[in-house]
C-alpha cells in the first residue's frame, strides 16, 4: 500500500498537515468546489497552457491545478536539500572532468564507450572550461517517495530543466484563492525566484563583462512547447526575449537588434537544444540558433545557459552511474539513493528485464515526458510484446527499474479528497554558490493508480510547501 503524505493508516493528519487538515475540515465542500473552479479560470485567462507533440489534437492545453497544497516538514526539507546539493556539485565536477581530464573514466567508473558514443557528448566542449567553472547554471531534480523517510531521485534535469512556472503560478494563485492559509501555516518563500535566477546567471557574465550585465532568455518561438515559461521569466526577470533571428555576432561578439541598434548580450539563458544552437557548428539546417555563437563563447566572450553539452547528465544510462558519480567527485556516499536500475547494455541485465517486462517500468535513456517508455504493470500482453522487440533490437537505447509504490497526496474532487501518486521537482541554482528553492513543482497523476505525472500524460500540479521549523 502507498505511503499516504497526508494521512496515518488510522486516519490521523501527518504533523505537516495538522494546521491544514483542521482548516479543510471546517470548509464547505460547495465552496472548495467554487474555489476549483476559481482556480481554473485563473489559469485560462493567464495562459498557462502547454502543447503535446505527435497528437492529433495539438492545440494549447490548460494544465491540470489541484487546490490541496503538498506539504513537506521543515526536517523532510533539509534533508532533501543537503542530498540535492551534494548531487548537483557532483554533476558539474562530472561534466568538467569529462570534457577535461577524463579521470573517472581512467579510473574504471564509468566505461569510456558510455561518454563518448553518446549523443549528448559534444567534442567541442572538450577542453573548454565555461565561465565560473559552471555547467548545470539551473538543475531539476526528480524526487520520489515511497515512505516515511525513503526519498529517491528518479532523474536529473541538468539541460534546459521546465516546469518552473507552473510552480510560481501555483503559489500565486494558492495565495490569491486562500490567503488565511499562509496565516495559518509558516511557508517558506518561492516568489522571488525569478530574481534569483536573473542574480545568478548574472553573477557568471564573462570576465570581460563590465557594467550590469545584459540578460536573455532565448526561445525557439512560440511553437514550442514551452513557450508560456519561456516569456513568463523573461518578463519576470525583466530581461529580453529573443529569437535566434534577433542575434547576430558582430566582432566577436553576441549582439541583440532593439530600435537602438544593436546591443551586446552578456548571459544567454538558452532553452533551445544543443543540436540548434550554431548552424556554423551543429546542424546545418537548424533556423532557431545564431550562427558563430559557438566561437565567441569558446573565445571567453558570452555565458550560455545551461553550457552546451550538459544533456550528457541527462542520460538515463548515465543516472544509472550516479551513485559511483556522486562517491567519487564528493568522497562521500550519496545522500539521496538512486532508484535500483538495470542498464539493458549488459547481457545479463537484458535477459532480467526481458523475463521480467511485466513488473518493471522501461525507460528510453533519452527519454522524457513519458514518452517512450513502458510501464509493465499497466501494458497489455500485446504492447509488452512489442516493446520487448524494441528492447531486443536495441538494448543499449533502454534502462529499466520496479515499479515503486510512490506516495500519495490526497486531489481534491466532487466527493471530497482521493489519494494520487507524486513526484517532486525542485530547482537549483548554480553560480559561487548553490540555491535550492524551497519547494518545487509537484506533478501529481490524477487518473486512479496511475503513475504517470506528466502533463503531456494526463497529469497535473499542486502547490508544494515546505514549513518554517
Amino acid at each position: 500500500m502507498a505511503f499516504d503524505e497526508m494521512l496515518t493508516a488510522d486516519d490521523h493528519p501527518r504533523s505537516p498537515y495538522r494546521d491544514y487538515h483542521t482548516w479543510y475540515a471546517g470548509q464547505h465542500p460547495a465552496h472548495l468546489i467554487q474555489k476549483a473552479r476559481d482556480a481554473e479560470n485563473i489559469f485560462r485567462k493567464t495562459g498557462i497552457t502547454f502543447a503535446v507533440y505527435g497528437h492529433a489534437d495539438s492545440s494549447e492545453k490548460l494544465i491540470p491545478f489541484d487546490i490541496i497544497p503538498r506539504i513537506i516538514a521543515a526536517r523532510e526539507w533539509r534533508r532533501l536539500a543537503q542530498g540535492i546539493e551534494q548531487r548537483v556539485l557532483a554533476l558539474n565536477a562530472f561534466l568538467e572532468d569529462i570534457y577535461h581530464k577524463q579521470e573517472i573514466i581512467r579510473a574504471g567508473r564509468i566505461p569510456r564507450e558510455l561518454i563518448e558514443k553518446n549523443d549528448a557528448f559534444l567534442p567541442e566542449m572538450i577542453g573548454f572550461r565555461p565561465p565560473g567553472g559552471v555547467y548545470t547554471h539551473v538543475v531539476g531534480t526528480d524526487i520520489v517517495r515511497t515512505g516515511e523517510d525513503q526519498f529517491y531521485v528518479l532523474e536529473d534535469n541538468a539541460r534546459t530543466p521546465s516546469g518552473v512556472s507552473y510552480m510560481l503560478e501555483n503559489r500565486e494563485t494558492m495565495m490569491q484563492m486562500f490567503p488565511e492559509l499562509f496565516t495559518l501555516n509558516r511557508v517558506r518563500r518561492v516568489e522571488d525566484y525569478p530574481k534569483q535566477l536573473r542574480q545568478s546567471l548574472a553573477s557568471l557574465a564573462p570576465s570581460g563583462c563590465t557594467g550590469r550585465p545584459c540578460v536573455a532568455v532565448l526561445t525557439p518561438g512560440i511553437h514550442n512547447s514551452a513557450y508560456y515559461e519561456h516569456a513568463f521569466l523573461a518578463d519576470s526577470m525583466g530581461v529580453e526575449l529573443v529569437e535566434g533571428s534577433d542575434l547576430r555576432v558582430i566582432d566577436g561578439r553576441v549582439k541583440m537588434r532593439t530600435t537602438r541598434g544593436y546591443e551586446e548580450i552578456d548571459v544567454l539563458y538558452r532553452r533551445v537544444d544543443d543540436e540548434f544552437l550554431d548552424p556554423l557548428t551543429f546542424r546545418p539546417d537548424s533556423a532557431l540558433g545564431i550562427p558563430g555563437i559557438m566561437d565567441v563563447y569558446r573565445a571567453g566572450n558570452i555565458t550560455i545557459a545551461n553550457a552546451p553539452g550538459t544533456g550528457i547528465a541527462d542520460d538515463k544510462a548515465i543516472y544509472s552511474y550516479m551513485p559511483e558519480i556522486v562517491e567519487f567527485y564528493t568522497g562521500r556516499k550519496p545522500m539521496l539513493e538512486n532508484v535500483p536500475t538495470w542498464r539493458c547494455s549488459e547481457p545479463s541485465s537484458l535477459a532480467y528485464v526481458l523475463e521480467h517486462l511485466e513488473e518493471l517500468v522501461v525507460k528510453e535513456v533519452h527519454g522524457s515526458g513519458g514518452y517512450g517508455m513502458l510501464v509493465g504493470p499497466t501494458a497489455t500482453k500485446k504492447e509488452r510484446s512489442e516493446f520487448a522487440a524494441k528492447l531486443s533490437a536495441r538494448p543499449a537505447n533502454y534502462i529499466a527499474q520496479p515499479t515503486l509504490s510512490l506516495s500519495t497526496v490526497p486531489i481534491f474532487v466532487n466527493k471530497g479528497i482521493a489519494p494520487r501518486h507524486v513526484d517532486l521537482r525542485p530547482y537549483v541554482l548554480v553560480s559561487d554558490t548553490v540555491k535550492i528553492i524551497p519547494g518545487g513543482l509537484t506533478r501529481v497523476a490524477l487518473k486512479q493508480g496511475s503513475l504517470v505525472v506528466n502533463s503531456s500524460q494526463g497529469g497535473g500540479t499542486k502547490d508544494t510547501w515546505v514549513l518554517e521549523d
